[in-house]
């Protein structure tokens, strides 16, 4: 997307991309300008840290993160920058027992005064939402844009129910 990034999508292994694309699509659909990186907290924590202490500098307002696993990349994050920073815990596979649960409870178990805003296991789409609000605090243009779609949103819950139970 062009433009100055307003988002920086952080990715804890190439394998996450697929699971986080959901996020990009998002802030693609409302034209809101992001980056994507691949950042490790424990693999290369230096590199993380560095890229949150920039991340205001260079114009970023919100930071997503998605790991799995022991997944403290965005507690990493939070604890090196006061942007917001949004937790998407990720199941590590198929054969992993935890089915993402570890992950969530690395995201969500913050101690004060670091918050990280955490999302369902494998909610990039909702991250993307949750940052474009955000967002909109200050930009009314975006405001009346997610406005917009909240109420497409309420119309189909209506239309269905039109559908599936007539006379509803």
């Amino acid at each position: 997307m062009a433009g100055k990034p307003l988002v920086g999508v952080v990715l804890g292994s190439a394998s996450d991309l697929p699971l986080m694309g959901g996020a990009a699509e998002v802030l693609d659909s409302f034209r809101i300008p992001h980056e994507t990186i691949i950042s490790s907290a424990h693999r290369h924590p230096e590199r993380t840290i560095a890229y949150a202490k920039a991340a205001s500098g260079r114009g970023l307002k919100v930071l997503i993160a998605g790991a799995g696993m022991a997944a403290h990349l965005a507690g990493v994050l939070a604890s090196s920058t006061i942007l917001p920073v949004i937790g998407v815990p990720l199941a590590s596979g198929s054969s992993h027992a935890a089915n993402g649960l570890d992950a969530l409870l690395s995201t969500v178990q913050m101690p004060t005064g670091v918050p990280v805003a955490t999302v369902a296991i494998g909610g990039a789409k909702n991250a993307a939402y949750l940052a474009l609000a955000m967002l909109a605090l200050g930009d009314p243009g975006l405001s009346e844009k997610l406005e917009a779609f909240r109420e497409v949103l309420r119309l189909e819950v209506e239309e269905k129910s039109r559908e599936l139970f007539p006379g509803t």
